[in-house]
């Protein structure tokens, strides 16, 4: 019984109320309460009322006893524009606990890829969930070719979102121990009247002040995601994050485009061991082996005391009949990267087989 009446007071604190047009009209009970610190009464239409006694002010206090609010300082310290807004990113409608196909949709969409909510559904939505992990949703981005690069704070996902790149955040609308998730799209943001603005539901635009989007933000611990085509970099990418990155690409076997990314890494960080390790993987799998011997040679000589390269090379000449010279390079694997031995012993095995044909 308690239980019961606890979840209709969790849902009434945070459901929308209408007030005077100086707080926008989809704030909660929670979030006034937050804004204004004053939990024994707010404006409702420019009349004061009381709220419904101590136990609702207990409940919004601990609601909000940990609640971080996004100093002036830290915005205007940013080198980006005062307000920007992402225009032609496309809105879809939420269907019931449906957030997670909607927001990747829009997020696909945006990145060119042609998709509706409920074609990418059956990829995110777990119905005993009743929602969407953010496991699935980074799966999905990839098996539609997508870079899923992860944001993980505000100054970050401002900086993406001044860059023209859309972010898909996961946010808790109720408290941190009855959490009520919801994915929404972030595609604008004024620093000037402190607005984040949000593909969110069943509304397009949604205005929320930054303190309040903050909060319910941080619930999930910032949790974010920019879906980006190969080609593009994140604004905020970081060397080891974004190599990483484009491996979930590869293990969805979207070679074409992890090759892309791989390309795109290198210009920017030409000397990323992962990355040309990867682009050779590439273009092995593709089926293009003349490609793919190309830059193993490449890797050897430019990183001549890693053996993943001469044994990925010795990979490639085996299967080109130059059995000789493969096995000549798996020795050198061998002796360089004696950690690696019995992975590079394999390679040696099938290189002997063919040898003694």
């Amino acid at each position: 019984m308690f239980f019961h009446l606890l979840k209709k007071l969790i849902k009434f604190i945070n459901q929308p109320v209408y007030i005077n047009a100086s707080i926008p009209p989809y704030l909660s009970i929670a979030d006034l309460f937050c804004l204004t610190r004053k939990p024994r009464e707010w404006l409702r239409g420019g009349v004061r009322f009381k709220t419904i006694g101590t136990v609702l002010s207990i409940f919004l206090f601990f609601n909000c006893s940990t609640f971080k609010t996004v100093s002036r300082e830290q915005l205007n310290s940013l080198d980006i524009p005062e307000r920007f807004e992402i225009k032609g990113v496309p809105f879809f409608e939420q269907e019931a606990y449906q957030c997670g196909p909607a927001v990747l949709a829009m997020a696909l969409v945006w990145s060119g890829v042609r998709v509706m909510p409920d074609t990418v559904a059956p990829e995110v939505f777990t119905p005993s969930l009743k929602g969407s992990l953010q496991s699935a949703v980074i799966g999905a981005a990839r098996r539609h070719g997508r870079v899923a690069y992860p944001i993980s704070e505000m100054e970050s996902m401002l900086k993406e979102l001044a860059s023209g790149h859309p972010v898909i955040v996961l946010q808790n609308l109720a408290l941190s121990w009855i959490p009520k998730w919801h994915y929404s799209l972030a595609v604008g943001y004024d620093r000037t009247d402190n607005l984040i603005i949000l593909h969110s539901g069943k509304t397009e635009r949604k205005l929320l002040p930054f303190s309040v989007f903050e909060r319910t933000w941080r619930r999930s611990k910032y949790w974010g995601l920019v879906v980006l085509p190969p080609d593009v970099l994140p604004a905020t990418a970081e060397e080891g994050e974004y190599v990483s990155s484009i491996a979930g690409l590869e293990r969805a076997q979207r070679w074409n485009d992890a090759l892309a990314a791989y390309i795109t890494a290198l210009n920017k960080w030409p000397e990323n061991y992962v990355a040309h390790i990867g682009m050779g993987n590439c273009y092995y799998y593709l089926g293009d082996l003349n490609a793919a011997e190309v830059v193993f040679r490449g890797i050897i000589f430019r990183f001549p005391n890693k053996g993943a390269g001469f044994n990925n090379l010795a990979q490639v000449l085996l299967e080109q009949g130059k059995y000789n010279e493969a096995f000549d390079t798996i020795q050198a694997a061998i002796r360089i990267d004696g950690a690696a031995v019995e992975q590079y012993q394999q390679t040696l095995e099938e290189i002997q087989i063919k040898r003694n044909r």
